[in-house]
């Protein structure tokens, strides 16, 4: 069975060594010493690796079922959401007003990236439901945060987001389901929704879907949407359970991965829904919801390809084949481990420093939603916006291919379920698809988001890696040469890649979108390549002040030179792919393909 052995102490690196969170001037930032990071992180790597880990085969086995309407999560589930819940994991990072502990948000990232490592479909129970209380936080009355958030952050009650339709899915504006205003305030919710993913379970007391609809008479297409909270039962002036709601689980979807989780067709019938915020204006408080998914679906990316290494990794020492070909490395057997030749060397290589550049990256966007919203910093804010469609689309795209690699690594065994690689590879599979699929991601970051705000945002990144080259530059020339002279080069890449779709985009706007997938990856290279010069300079200062610890910071340094010489380059292939525009890609006919 493989195993999961939480990264603590690399996220500590990350914290303190690199992002210096007690010194970023983040409010609340100042509470979190080493220490205490240490005592949360280790605690949640208890339960993630001693409880969740094991459940993960067995939620893939057994997927779950439904019966007489009610869907049955896989043995084991429920404690193990009784354990998650008393230990107040599910309202780390929320409100103390609303029974969360308050903790900043980038300390939610480092146990979420655990939860999501040791069990993927168990932890979107819990993710999705604080999506949807941050949804009805930023955007609901007080009446219905004081009425559905407190049972919500304990996750005593869940949360669903319901968008995508039958006939419908990044299109929003074809969506059917409707909403008729009542008398008393209310709307009557009537449609059907699919890929719902816990929709209907067996570990909560009630669900709080929060359903987009158009209300009867409203503007057509995605001006006419509005966003709902349609409770599976009904909740009572005192706070108890009323009646049962015209809301019903129709199906559970057969998928391909994430078997433990129950995605569900939800059907709704004159269900009674609540309107948050204004009517017509769903799509702004649903995006609350769907951009912090978007960063924790990027963080899914990171968490399979972090624990499909880590098996990959002990599999490679373990399993003897064939001869180093520079000399025998294990004399007393018959074979060498595998870890011994290149191609393997290469393909872990990819994996680790793939992980450990994407984990950086997350927390330090962690750092940056936190000091949006504890601090009211609006360049951080707009930085994160430029840089969510990358988190999403580049680390899962990206996580998947680790997944892969990381089976190949088992050879026929990672083809072979009783190994459990496939399951990794499998999950991952989905990040790719859900919250926007990929393809959308490319085209949000250069449709709208290169421009928004006149480009400030991008102009901005680009002035914060022109910066750290700049301060760090002629201090040691090893340094200059393995970290901040590709770090140069690669951001030059992507400077050129977006002067091309400021020459081209407007009389041709294919030759832009052509190249959105290639951009998406360019740019998530140029940020990982910033975090890994970022990470060589805290590794060398450490190694400077005489850290007792030397294994550690040299092979940080080690697996940064790597990605800085094997995978920062991929830049230039971006770039000669934009600037051959769309012609070729626009060339067939529909009809010739």
């Amino acid at each position: 069975m493989p195993s999961y052995t939480p990264p603590t102490k690399d996220m500590q690196f990350i914290l303190h060594d690199v992002l210096n969170v007690t010194e970023a001037g983040i409010p609340g930032y100042d509470e979190l010493e080493a220490d205490f990071t240490s005592a949360v992180l280790e605690e949640a790597g208890k339960l993630t690796a001693d409880v969740l880990a094991p459940l993960n085969v067995v939620g893939d086995k057994e997927g779950c079922r439904l019966e007489n309407g009610v869907v049955y999560t896989p043995t084991g589930f429920k404690d193990a959401f009784e354990q998650v819940k008393e230990g107040g994991w599910p309202g780390l990072d929320m409100p103390e007003e609303f029974g969360g502990q308050n903790m900043p948000y980038v300390i939610g990232t480092a146990v979420g990236e655990m939860f999501s490592s040791a069990n993927m479909a168990f932890t979107m129970y819990q993710g999705l439901t604080h999506g949807a209380a941050s949804a009805i936080l930023a955007h609901g009355s007080q009446e219905q945060k004081e009425t559905y958030l407190p049972k919500m952050v304990s996750c005593e009650w869940t949360g669903t987001m319901n968008l995508t339709e039958p006939h419908c899915g990044t299109d929003l504006g074809l969506m059917r389901t409707k909403a008729e205003p009542q008398d008393d305030g209310t709307f009557k919710i009537s449609g059907q929704k699919i890929f719902i993913s816990a929709g209907e379970h067996d570990m909560s007391d009630n669900i709080i879907h929060l359903v987009l609809a158009k209300i009867v008479g409203g503007p057509e297409g995605i001006k006419g949407v509005s966003l709902f909270i349609v409770p599976k039962f009904l909740v009572n002036e005192d706070g108890s359970l009323g009646a049962r709601n015209g809301v019903a689980v129709g199906n559970i979807e057969e998928k391909m991965g994430i078997h433990g989780n129950s995605t569900c067709v939800m059907n709704y019938d004159d269900a009674v829904g609540y309107l948050i915020g204004q009517e017509h204006k769903g799509m702004r408080a649903m995006f609350t919801m769907m951009n912090e998914a978007r960063i924790g679906v990027g963080m899914q990316g990171l968490s399979q390809a972090e624990v499909a290494y880590q098996n990959a990794l002990e599999y490679a020492k373990d399993r003897l084949q064939g001869r180093d070909v520079t000399g025998v490395k294990n004399p007393e057997g018959p074979a060498d481990p595998l870890i011994v030749h290149p191609d393997i060397r290469r393909s872990l290589m990819d994996q680790k420093s793939f992980a450990e550049g994407a984990r950086a990256f997350i927390l330090w966007s962690a750092t940056m939603i936190d000091a949006a919203h504890r601090g009211e910093d609006k360049d951080a804010d707009g930085i994160v916006s430029l840089l969510t469609p990358i988190i999403k689309g580049f680390l899962t795209d990206v996580g998947y291919d680790m997944t892969i690699k990381a089976q190949q690594v088992y050879g026929g065994h990672g083809y072979i379920e009783e190994w459990g690689m496939s399951q990794y590879t499998r999950d991952a599979r989905i990040a790719m698809i859900y919250e926007g699929a990929n393809g959308v991601q490319a085209l949000d970051l250069v449709g709208r988001k290169l421009a928004q705000d006149g480009g400030k945002h991008v102009m901005a990144f680009f002035e914060l890696v022109k910066s750290f080259i700049k301060d760090n530059a002629g201090q040691d020339e090893a340094f200059d040469k393995e970290f901040l002279d590709p770090l140069k080069a690669a951001s030059k890449d992507l400077q050129a890649a977006g002067m091309y779709f400021m020459q081209q985009g407007m009389s041709n706007p294919n030759n832009a979108l052509s190249g959105s997938n290639d951009f998406m990856h360019m740019f998530g290279h140029v940020c990982l390549g910033l975090m890994w010069a970022r990470m060589g300079k805290a590794a060398r200062a450490a190694l400077d002040g005489g850290t007792s610890d030397t294994e550690f910071y040299e092979t940080k340094l080690a697996t940064g030179r790597y990605y800085m010489a094997r995978q920062l380059p991929a830049t230039a292939l971006h770039l000669t792919r934009i600037q051959t525009g769309g012609d070729t890609v626009m060339a067939l006919d529909a009809a010739n393909f």
